[in-house]
Order: C-alpha cells, then sequence, then structure tokens
C-alpha cells in the first residue's frame, strides 16, 4: 500500500468516525427529545426519503390552500397612496407632526419636525364590498371583491433588508429558511420535474435582502428558491453548452451519480442523496422548464388580459410564468418587483411620477391573475398574498430640518396594510384599524409570525408543529414568540 492509499484510508476512517459521532449524538438526543414529548404533541422533523426529498407528502390537517403565490413589492409601496383611507390626515396636510409621534421613536431618515402629508391621491369605495382604493389602482378595483385587506400589520424592522428577511424568513437575521422552503420541507412537489419552490424577479434589481429572501437556511438545501428567468434559458446554464448533446449530458449524469452514491455508502451524508436528486431535477428540467415558461404559446386573450410582452422580463411576464407554474404543480411562487421605495430627488419624483409609473406596472398584471386563476379554478386552492415588507409614514420624510428637501415618505413599520386572496381566504373583507392619520395600529395587530402561522394553517399545518432541529432548537417559521393564526379571515 503506497502512502496516498495510506492517506486516503486514514482520511476515511476519521471521516467515518465523525459521522458516526454526530449520528450516534444526534440519534441520543433525538431519542430523549422523543421520551421527553411522548404523547404531549405530534410535532416533530418532517420523516423524508432523503432519496427523493421533494417526493410529495399530505399535510397532517386539513388544507384549505394547495400553493401559494407571493407578490412582494420589494422597497414598500405607500400604503396611504393606496389602501389605506385617512380623511383626517387630508385635513392635517402640511401641519407639523405631533411631537408625541416623534419622540421616542426611531426613523429611518426624518429629521427634525417634520409636516403630515395626505394621500397625493383621491380615494373612493369600489366594489359590493365597498373598500376604500385609490385611484392608482383601477384594473385592481374591478376584483377587489376577491381579496381581504389586512390593514393593522405591523412590524419592528425599518430598514428594508432585515424587514425582508423577516418578512420571508421569520427572522431578521440571516440564515434562517424562507416560507417556500417551509412549504417545500412538509409538503414537497407536485411535479418531479419542476422545483418546488420558484423565484421570479421584475424591477431590474434584487431585493435588498438578496438571495437570502429565498434561502433555505438550515433546512436541506433542496429546499430552497430556485431563480428563474422570463427572457432566456429560465436557468443560467440550463442549454447545453456547443458540443454537448442530450446523450452526452445523460452519460456525464449517470457517471456524476455514480460518484455522489459511493460517497453516500461511505459516509452516510443524506446530503449526497439531496445533490443527485438535485442533478437529476436540473436534467428533467432542460426539457420542462423551458417549456414552463414560454409565454409563446399562451393565447392573444391572455396577452392582452395581463398586458404581456413575451422575450421581456417585466411584471406582467412574471404574472404570468406564476400561473403556468402553479397550474403544473410547483408549491410556492415567489415574485419580486423591485422599485417601491417612496424616496426621490423631490416629493414629486418619489409620489407621483415614480409610483405612478409602478402601479401602471402591476395594477393590470394583479388583477389579471386573480382573474385568470379563478376562471381556471385555481383560486380556490391557490393563496395570493401582496405585501412589501412595511408602511409608509404619514408625515413627510425630512432628512435635515426645514432647510432640506422633502424626499417621500419614510419608512414606517408601526401600521401598514397588505392583501391575500383565494386559498381559503374571506373575499370583500377589511381586517384590522389604525388611527385617524395612519400611524399606529388601534385595532387587531398582525405581526408576520401571526401571518406565517395563518398561511401555515391554509396549508394543512400547525405552525408550532412544523418544526426542524437546528443549534439545539426545534426551529419555527413562527419562531419562539407566541404567533396566532388570524382565523377570522379564513373562509
Amino acid at each position: 500500500m503506497n502512502l496516498f492509499q495510506h492517506y486516503h484510508q486514514a482520511q476515511l476512517q476519521l471521516q467515518t468516525r465523525r459521522h458516526f459521532l454526530r449520528d450516534a449524538a444526534a440519534g441520543v438526543g433525538a431519542l430523549w427529545l422523543g421520551m421527553q414529548s411522548a404523547g404531549a404533541s405530534s410535532g416533530g422533523p418532517i420523516a423524508r426519503d432523503p432519496a427523493h426529498p421533494l417526493a410529495p407528502r399530505k399535510p397532517p390537517f386539513e388544507a384549505k390552500a394547495k400553493r401559494v403565490i407571493f407578490l412582494h413589492m420589494a422597497g414598500a409601496p405607500s400604503q396611504l397612496e393606496l389602501f389605506s383611507h385617512k380623511p383626517e390626515l387630508e385635513r392635517l396636510n402640511g401641519q407639523d407632526c405631533p411631537q408625541e409621534f416623534l419622540e421616542g421613536k426611531r426613523f429611518a431618515f426624518i429629521r427634525g419636525v417634520p409636516q403630515l402629508l395626505g394621500s397625493y391621491y383621491p380615494f373612493h369605495q369600489a366594489g359590493e364590498s365597498g373598500q376604500w382604493i385609490s385611484d392608482r389602482l383601477p384594473h385592481f378595483e374591478q376584483v377587489i371583491d376577491k381579496v381581504t385587506f389586512i390593514h393593522s400589520m405591523t412590524s419592528d424592522q425599518f430598514n428594508h433588508a432585515p424587514a425582508q428577511l423577516l418578512l420571508h424568513t421569520g427572522n431578521q437575521n440571516l440564515g434562517y429558511a424562507s416560507m417556500g422552503s417551509w412549504l417545500g420541507y412538509g409538503l414537497g412537489s407536485e411535479n418531479q420535474n419542476l422545483p418546488g419552490f420558484v423565484v421570479l424577479i421584475s424591477g431590474g434589481r434584487v431585493p435588498s435582502a438578496g438571495k437570502s429572501a429565498w434561502g433555505a437556511g438550515f433546512l436541506p438545501s433542496v429546499y430552497q428558491g430556485v431563480q428563474c428567468r422570463s427572457e432566456g434559458d429560465p436557468v443560467l446554464f440550463l442549454s447545453n453548452p456547443p458540443g454537448i448533446d442530450r446523450k452526452l449530458r445523460d452519460r456525464m449524469l449517470q457517471a456524476i451519480n455514480q460518484v455522489n452514491q459511493q460517497t453516500y455508502e461511505e459516509f452516510g451524508d443524506p446530503e449526497t442523496l439531496t445533490r443527485i436528486s438535485q442533478y437529476e431535477m436540473a436534467a428533467n428540467m432542460q426539457l420542462t422548464a423551458s417549456e414552463a415558461m414560454d409565454l409563446a404559446d399562451e393565447p392573444d386573450h391572455i396577452h392582452a388580459l395581463y398586458g404581456t410582452q413575451p422575450g421581456r422580463e417585466s411584471f406582467a411576464n412574471n404574472c404570468v410564468l406564476a400561473r403556468r407554474l402553479v397550474e403544473r404543480g410547483v408549491r410556492f411562487v415567489q415574485l419580486f418587483d423591485w422599485g417601491w421605495d417612496a424616496h426621490g430627488a423631490s416629493e414629486s419624483e418619489a409620489l407621483n411620477s415614480g409610483f405612478k409609473n409602478k402601479c401602471h406596472q402591476v395594477d393590470q398584471p394583479v388583477a389579471a391573475l386573480l382573474t385568470d386563476l379563478e376562471q381556471r379554478g385555481l383560486l380556490d386552492d391557490t393563496l395570493v398574498v401582496f405585501a412589501g415588507e412595511f408602511g409608509r409614514t404619514p408625515m413627510r420624510e425630512n432628512r435635515g430640518g426645514r432647510t432640506m428637501q422633502f424626499v417621500g415618505r419614510d419608512h414606517h413599520p408601526a401600521a401598514f396594510s397588505i392583501w391575500l386572496a383565494g386559498g381559503g381566504v374571506q373575499r370583500g373583507m377589511a381586517y384590522g384599524e389604525t388611527d385617524p392619520i395612519g400611524y399606529e395600529v388601534t385595532k387587531d395587530p398582525v405581526q408576520f409570525r401571526d401571518l406565517h402561522a395563518t398561511m401555515l394553517h391554509l396549508m394543512g399545518f400547525d405552525h408550532k408543529q412544523l418544526v426542524f432541529p437546528h443549534q439545539g432548537l426545534d426551529q419555527k417559521l413562527t419562531g419562539v414568540k407566541p404567533a396566532r393564526v388570524v382565523r377570522e379571515i379564513i373562509a
């Protein structure tokens, strides 16, 4: 036996011993936890086949929703220019903000004494439900009776990146698993040839939180979101390079899988089986993903409904792709639309021209998505969520006193609005209230962890029982603080 063989054998023994000790410790710990919790709860890590981590599974409870389309308006749109009608704020427009709203509060940019700022746009009641809406969303107004507004959202993060992480992973810090990853972990995927969690980007930039907003965190990596593009290859390097055909690619895949299988047999790391599964899915995606992401076979009336232009990256295109993906069994589709940060060189730019453009870009596609899903019989069991990471202040942003230029509304996590539709949610309802100027929640506050608990409930899970052991804790999407299911909005 030569020196290299001796070295390899020693390394193999070392690795095997390390894995044995790790697995033995985990096994004893799991046994102890099981003894401690016997009969107390049915919660625990999801039993899964490492060789088929995305195999579909039934939720433990009856589910109202089978899939989710999450529309994230990155940068946080102003609820006071869209959904939150405040006549008293209109009356007080231009007056100095009372000191009680400023003392002891933290803001991202406000300095000195800002002035109160009424809505830039007129509000009116719409639909049979008579819900208030500004004139910026004329298409969405036509489907307003399909949605439930939550006007009492509140958060404790006022900077974009941590606020986005809190919204999507339940924690403002890096390293935690996103909603889509949790649902993939709990439910698997209905289509083994496509990812269970797909991410689509519009607006020219990824959100401030970056790819961590759709990361798997401590969950197995197979559950992280897969970013797809609405132009070119859906996934980078999905097509075969020059000189490589399908037959040769299959032979390469077989060889890689043999090496990975041998590695798994030697070391027993289930992540190796996950890697095999991911390679196989990548091969299958060469055939299925391109078809799923091809808008050319959509009829003309669908393009007219959404306002799509195939071959371009746009929010409208991504809405059609979201419908096509959930039709094909994708569990969670996440749309990020960047550009909603209400700052600018002037207040007019921040809340007038720039804001108008963003509203125009999303208004028709969002209304079309709800209409299209309903026409296809998909809305009843598809949960659609529209949200920013926080709201906007009822006072002007003022970066340096009265001598500085006003530049829109500041970040405001204390009170803002989101909406939900389909997937077991009531229609034509408004939940929660804020004070007369929209500064603080006065009735039925809803934290992001409450939203997460409600979403998991609609998908057939008790948020306290969908757990994953990590760093000595049974980690949950809803974290360690108390969370509640907002049952009032459930049909």
